[in-house]
C-alpha cells in the first residue's frame, strides 16, 4: 500500500492547528504560544506543560471533552497521529460493511494500553460513537482515565491487566466480542534505548540535547524486554485464544524494519488474513498491522450480526 502524503482525509487536523480557535476555547493555551521564525503561532514542543495544554485544547475544541489532564510523567500523545489510527480502523471495518463506516455503541473496541490520556477512546467515541474498553497494567494510568470519564460523564469500560506478561488473557471475558483491538505498544527494548531515541528526535528537530523524554512516558509505555517485536509476537500468540471473539486484531508498528519479521510471525500463526496499513503525518510515516482468523464471508456475518 502506498504511503499517504498527509493525514487521513477525515482527520480534523489535516490543515494544522487553528490556534485562534483553540485559544478561544481554552484561553489558558495562550500563555504557551510562541511565534516560529516564519511568524506563525505554535508552541514549544519541548515544554511538557505546553504540549499537555495543547492536547487539552484540541480535545475540547474538536472532541467535546470539557476536562482532560494527566499526571506528570505519563505519556502525552500527539493527537493528530493518534486520531489517524482511529480513522484508518474505521476504513478497515467498512470493508466488512459494504464500504459503509459502522457507527454507534454497538461497535465494540478494545484499547490495549489505554494510558492515563485515554486518547483513543475519547477520540474514537467522539468521531464514530464506538463503545470502548480500555486496558492498562498501571494503576495510576487507570485512575487518571477514570477521572476523565467521570468528569465528562463518559461510558468507557476500564479494566486492569494484573499480569504484565499477558495482553488479552485476563481482560477479554468469555462473553466479550470486539470488532477491533488496538494498541500502541512499547517499542524500545530498554530504558537506555528509549532515552537514546529521544535524543535522536530532538537532534533531528534542531533542539540539541535534552534529558526530557519526548511527550513523557512511564516505563511500561516506552519499553519492554525485546521491544515491540516481542510484544506484538506475544499479542499474536495470545490472540489465537480469542479468534472467534474479535473481528480484527491490530497494533501500531513504529519501525518499518520490524514489518518483515512480524509478517513472518503472522504467516506462521496461520491467520485468515493480515494487512499492513500505512499512515503518514507530515514527513513521518507510521503504520499498523491488522490480522484476523475469520475468512471474508465469516467477517461479513460476524460484523452484520452486531451492526444490524
Amino acid at each position: 500500500m502506498s504511503t499517504k502524503a498527509q493525514l487521513h482525509s477525515r482527520n480534523q487536523h489535516s490543515e494544522g492547528y487553528d490556534f485562534l480557535r483553540l485559544v478561544a476555547q481554552t484561553p489558558e493555551l495562550e500563555a504557551f504560544t510562541i511565534s516560529n521564525p516564519r511568524g506563525q503561532t505554535t508552541i514549544d514542543f519541548q515544554n511538557a506543560s505546553a504540549v499537555r495544554m495543547l492536547n487539552r485544547a484540541l480535545l475540547k475544541t474538536h472532541y467535546n471533552i470539557d476536562f482532560w489532564d494527566i499526571p506528570a510523567g505519563y505519556l502525552c500523545p500527539p493527537i493528530p497521529g493518534r486520531v489517524d489510527y482511529i480513522h484508518y480502523l474505521a476504513d478497515l471495518l467498512a470493508d466488512s460493511n459494504n464500504q459503509d463506516i459502522p457507527r454507534g455503541r454497538q461497535i465494540k473496541m478494545l484499547d490495549i494500553g489505554t494510558g492515563a490520556s485515554l486518547v483513543y477512546p475519547l477520540t474514537g467515541q467522539s468521531e464514530y460513537g464506538w463503545n470502548f474498553t480500555g486496558v492498562d497494567i498501571d494503576a495510576g494510568a487507570l485512575k487518571s482515565a477514570r477521572q476523565i470519564c467521570e468528569f465528562n460523564k463518559l461510558k468507557i469500560t476500564l479494566r486492569r491487566q494484573n499480569k504484565p506478561e499477558n495482553i488479552f488473557r485476563g481482560v477479554i471475558e468469555a462473553n466479550d466480542t470486539f470488532h477491533a483491538t488496538m494498541c500502541n505498544p512499547p517499542f524500545h527494548s530498554s530504558m537506555e534505548q528509549a532515552n537514546k531515541g529521544t535524543q535522536r528526535k530532538w537532534a533531528n528537530l534542531g533542539k540539541g540535547h535534552s534529558k526530557k523524554l519526548n511527550f513523557g512516558g512511564q516505563n511500561a509505555e516506552l519499553w519492554c524486554p525485546g521491544g515491540e517485536i516481542k510484544f506484538i509476537a506475544r499479542m499474536v500468540e495470545q490472540s489465537m485464544e480469542f479468534a472467534d471473539q474479535c473481528l480484527w486484531f491490530t497494533s501500531l508498528v513504529s519501525k518499518k524494519d520490524n514489518l518483515q519479521p512480524l509478517c513472518r510471525i503472522l504467516e506462521k500463526a496461520r491467520v485468515a488474513d493480515f494487512k499492513v496499513v500505512q499512515m503518514a503525518q507530515g514527513q513521518k510515516t507510521s503504520r499498523f498491522v491488522a490480522w484476523t482468523y475469520m475468512k471474508k464471508d465469516q467477517r461479513f456475518l460476524f460484523a452484520n450480526r452486531a451492526w444490524v
